[in-house]
């Protein structure tokens, strides 16, 4: 029988040793005995009585992983969202209550089959990004005591990282789901605003919130986020996003990433260094890097802390804060208290500001698939924030503090240790909706530079590669021009929930031609006697989209079927016979891209 003390609580693990005759009341039990020999009181705010748990497990239906694609996974929940049975503080007792039900996402993961151990640590109101700004004890980082935990899911970070748990929620408004993750070696899903549901949640700021997840591989987290991605139609904030089964990322992508001039790393050449090697890794898989001017990114950053949004966190706490100011931390009451001083008028200053700035940036994003940053600039110890409680804060955002201003959805991964051995780590940041894009890559550079999981020592484990087929609810689509990865119509379907399936080429019977106008430029493929094979990527996206692709594809090209070179059909970009007219037929060069790479050649 499998000793699930010698167990890594990763999905794939678990539930190999569950499909082998393990028992998820062995696990429950080993996950507390585990949380016992941790020692650190500064994770758990509140643990559920074992028995309670242990009954929980055992009232399981069979394993059934299809069914309950979370079967048996013991998980921790940050206190600022609501888990019944356990007070919900926010890492403040005086403004504690007792939820008579689970939060929204708490309650789809249990329906999934997972299994709440209790409620961690954070610093208080989701304030801070450093992990100690509460009233309790912080957590020790799992790599190494004498740095920050990061927060401010301080509690759900180090839970998971340690192993004591397989997966927690966190929630993240300005890192808070990233920059834990990068301290101690985990991965840090910072979903799409709205994506899942904020009900039930205590909000710091309730317009930039998100519930995040930390987890230990990327298909971990990947699992979790679509079984809590459920559009909840009583969270206004809530917005539908298409979370597609898992794929391998797409041949070609390109990748903005700060400039020399832009990249801030606070003299911490280690971490500019391990910063390069990621880069290099994801060039030699194919990646086009493109360095941008950050600064449009830093300026919005500065607004989180700087602008109306203080105010937004002040609307939660005023009440308290007017009737026991000592009740809040010091430095939390410090940077909310500022809010006070805000006016209607800064509000909408701050929105005017926001808007030209995020206007600024939008031909730097479209130039690119995703954004690749370091997770944060560099590393503090827990003496550096004795020392000054505020800036060292302020810098661990560098990297974080823009995304949900600019509403983008995001992955924390960890790389390679540093030179120092001090974790490294990545975030991979996409368009609203782009959540699936970021994640694939996320789960190729991950497994490529292969570190442990956490601090457990457990090697990542292997997992079995995605069908390149589309799922229920998908349709496939070939494409042939400028929706293919790393082109400039790629976007359509990326923003939709497309994913990415496997390149292929067309029965030996098409024709291809560049059509005249753009940009963007596209081509025309045609069905035509004594054609040739076309190169060409099929996507899948979800059928509920499909019609909003096809309502922006202009004549003269539309959406027919498409025989591949294996004999199988999909939809796909066609060109009417009437549209090739003044086109140059470019099908000697066997597909768009061969014909890109040869005008650019002559062109220089």
């Amino acid at each position: 029988m499998t000793d699930p003390a010698r167990l890594s609580f990763d999905i794939a693990t678990l539930h190999g040793a569950y499909a082998a005759g393990l028992s998820p009341e062995e696990v429950i039990a080993e996950a507390y005995a585990r949380i016992e020999a941790a020692g650190d009181r500064g994770i758990f705010l509140h643990l559920r009585p074992l028995a309670e748990v242990l009954a929980e497990a055992g009232a399981l239906p069979p394993f059934d992983a299809e069914a309950m694609p979370l079967w048996g996974l013991p998980f921790a929940v940050k206190d600022n969202i609501d888990l019944a049975g356990c007070p919900t503080t926010a890492a403040c007792p005086a403004y504690a209550y007792e939820p008579e039900r689970d939060a929204f996402a708490v309650a789809a993961l249990k329906a999934a089959g997972a299994i709440p151990l209790g409620k961690t640590n954070l610093d208080q109101f989701a304030t801070g990004l450093v992990g100690v700004r509460s009233p309790h004890p912080p957590p020790k980082n799992a790599v190494d005591p004498a740095i920050v935990p990061g927060g401010s899911s301080s509690g759900s970070a180090v839970a998971v990282a340690r192993g004591l748990v397989s997966f927690s929620l966190g929630t993240d408004t300005a890192g808070s789901g990233r920059v834990p993750a990068a301290l101690n070696n985990i991965v840090g899903l910072k979903p799409t605003l709205g994506a899942i549901s904020a009900m039930g949640v205590v909000p710091a700021c309730r317009t930039l919130d998100t519930i995040s997840v930390f987890a230990l591989t990327v298909p971990d987290a990947w699992a979790v986020f679509r079984a809590a991605a459920r559009f909840d139609p009583d969270d206004a904030h809530a917005r539908p996003i298409a979370v597609p089964a898992p794929s391998a990322p797409p041949p070609v992508l390109r990748l903005g990433v700060p400039d020399a001039a832009t990249r801030e790393f606070f003299d911490d050449g280690a971490q500019a260094a391990s910063f390069d090697a990621a880069l290099a890794r994801l060039a030699a898989g194919g990646a086009q890097i493109v360095e941008l001017d950050f600064t449009p990114f830093y300026e919005v950053a500065r607004m989180l802390y700087e602008g109306a949004w203080v105010a937004e966190r002040l609307s939660v706490i005023e009440d308290l804060l007017e009737s026991d100011p000592g009740a809040i931390h010091p430095v939390t009451r410090q940077i909310i208290g500022a809010g006070a001083r805000l006016s209607a008028v800064d509000a909408f200053r701050g929105i005017y500001r926001l808007a030209e700035l995020k206007r600024r940036a939008e031909p730097l994003l479209a130039g690119v698939d995703l954004l690749c940053v370091p997770t944060m600039p560099t590393f503090y110890s827990v003496a550096d924030l004795e020392a000054d409680p505020v800036g060292p804060n302020a810098r661990l955002g560098t990297y974080t503090n823009f995304v949900n201003l600019m509403d983008m959805c995001g992955i924390a991964v960890p790389v390679a240790p540093r030179s120092d051995g001090r974790p490294g780590s990545v975030t991979l940041l996409g368009r609203r909706g782009e959540d699936a894009l970021a994640a694939a890559l996320a789960e190729r550079l991950h497994r490529e530079t292969a570190p442990v999981l956490g601090a457990t020592g457990h090697p990542l484990p292997a997992t079995p590669v995605a069908a390149p087929g589309p799922g229920p609810g998908e349709i496939a689509i070939a494409v042939v021009g400028a929706h293919m990865s790393g082109l400039p119509l790629n976007h359509q379907l990326t923003s939709r929930g497309g994913r990415f399936l496997h390149t292929a080429r067309t029965a030996p019977a098409y024709s291809l031609h560049a059509l005249p106008g753009g940009p963007p430029f596209r081509p025309g493929l045609l069905r035509t006697r004594g054609g040739a094979s076309i190169a060409l990527e099929v996507w899948a996206m979800p059928v509920a989209r499909f019609g909003e692709l096809v309502s922006v594809v202009p004549a003269p090209l539309a959406i027919g079927t498409v025989e591949l070179e294996d004999g199988t059909s999909v939809k796909g970009f066609l060109v009417e016979a009437s549209g090739i007219e003044g086109a140059e037929d470019i099908t000697a060069h066997g597909g768009w891209r061969a014909y890109l790479e040869a005008a650019e050649a002559v062109a220089g």
